[in-house]
């Protein structure tokens, strides 16, 4: 079987497998056998309904993990999609199914890089291996971040972690993740006095003071940015309120809103301050709450980073745009640990979405790069 073959059968394989968060959905199972079969030790962590897989080849030091995550975002709307989500497709040069992006395209490339390169270099430097959680998705509690944590404490945090989240815009190679912004969520619960429309001077209007409220938040210039991180910004994402009668002023008025920020923000405290402060002076009223989601991290350039670079230019011609836009990554874990951290995978303009896909030609390219990371720091 050709090479380009037998990466397409495992990418279809894991593209099969409705690995929902957290349900694996044997994902993991089918890398390890193939793993242990190539010589890597492994190890299996469930925690709580969360599987992890840790495998790894060679010992000491440098030791690079590749990181990602096998568990999927749910399809949506299943009559928008033109095939079904977990059979995975091929038309017009790409392969569709959910998770094809976002991410097991670029885990199953993980795969077939590593098993390559064992192969050309048995006698490696340091240590090569790959880490998968099914929590990366859901509330990333007892994925990565406890998998990290024995890591940290048997004093084998990785020097370099290769998180493999679509990062490419037009194309794979032309932008890379140094880091990602973090993620504060707010639930916001406005009361005022039910009444009836016609005697405004016997009610108060909750929707008008939130609307005041989202209006502020939504103007606030939170910060300027730095050279790697844009300006905070905030989305309202959920408003309700009402009784099912158009002529009755409702007593309460909820909202959720989401901000993403960078270290100029001040961080958690400094911004749950400022959103206070705007609340109070509106609603007298009110329940406010915080969910802290990730931190922001930036990784400093290093060894890593140089040889994502050199190997881009090598196969592209030009170097990858470093920024940190996106969502969240369990980066942020190796980040936090002490590792040089950087995310490069196929383009992202499809994914979570309805149809999401992946191109062929991206596809095979994958393994290819990523073997050439590898050879940058671990060839003899």
């Amino acid at each position: 079987m050709s090479e380009t073959k037998e990466l397409l059968r495992l990418a279809e394989a894991l593209l099969a497998r409705p690995s929902l968060t957290p349900d694996d959905a044997g994902c993991q199972a089918l890398i390890g056998e193939r793993l242990v079969a190539a010589g890597f030790t492994i190890e299996q962590h469930r925690f709580g309904a969360v599987d992890n897989l840790l495998a790894w080849h060679g010992e000491g030091r440098p030791f690079t993990l590749f990181v990602g995550h096998t568990d999927v975002v749910p399809p949506g709307d299943l009559s928008a999609w033109l095939t079904p989500p977990f059979t995975p497709t091929l038309r017009d040069g790409c392969l569709f199914a959910r998770g094809a992006a976002d991410m097991k395209g670029a885990v199953a490339a993980f795969v077939v890089a590593l098993e390559r390169f064992v192969r050309s270099y048995p006698g490696h430097r340091g240590r090569v291996g790959i880490l998968l959680t099914s929590d990366e998705e859901g509330p990333a509690i007892d994925g990565t971040a406890r998998v990290v944590e024995l890591l940290s404490a048997r004093g084998e945090v990785p020097d370099f972690a290769l998180v493999g989240e679509a990062s490419g815009r037009a194309r794979l190679g032309d932008r890379i993740r140094i880091g990602r912004r973090g993620s504060l969520t707010v639930e916001l619960l406005v009361r005022g006095r039910q009444g009836h429309v016609a005697y405004p001077e016997q009610v108060d209007n909750p929707i008008h003071r939130m609307a005041r409220i989202l209006g502020e938040l939504a103007q606030e210039r939170w910060d300027e940015g730095d050279a790697d991180f844009p300006p905070t910004s905030l989305q309202v994402t959920a408003v309700s309120a009402g009784v099912g009668a158009d002529n009755v002023v409702p007593g309460e008025a909820s909202a959720r809103f989401n901000l993403r920020f960078g270290p100029a923000s001040g961080g958690f405290a400094a911004l749950e301050a400022r959103i206070a402060a705007v609340v109070g002076r509106h609603a007298p009223s009110h329940e406010l709450r915080f969910v802290r989601g990730a931190q922001p991290f930036r990784s400093p350039p290093g060894a890593l980073r140089a040889a994502v670079e050199a190997v881009l230019v090598e196969r592209f011609g030009a170097p990858p745009r470093a920024d940190t836009g996106g969502g969240t990554s369990d980066g942020r874990f190796l980040a936090a640990a002490g590792a040089e951290v950087v995310e490069l995978g196929p383009s992202a303009a499809s994914i979570h979405q309805v149809n999401e896909h992946i191109a062929l030609a991206e596809l095979f390219a994958l393994p290819e790069i990523y073997q050439a990371i590898l050879a940058r720091l671990h060839s003899p």
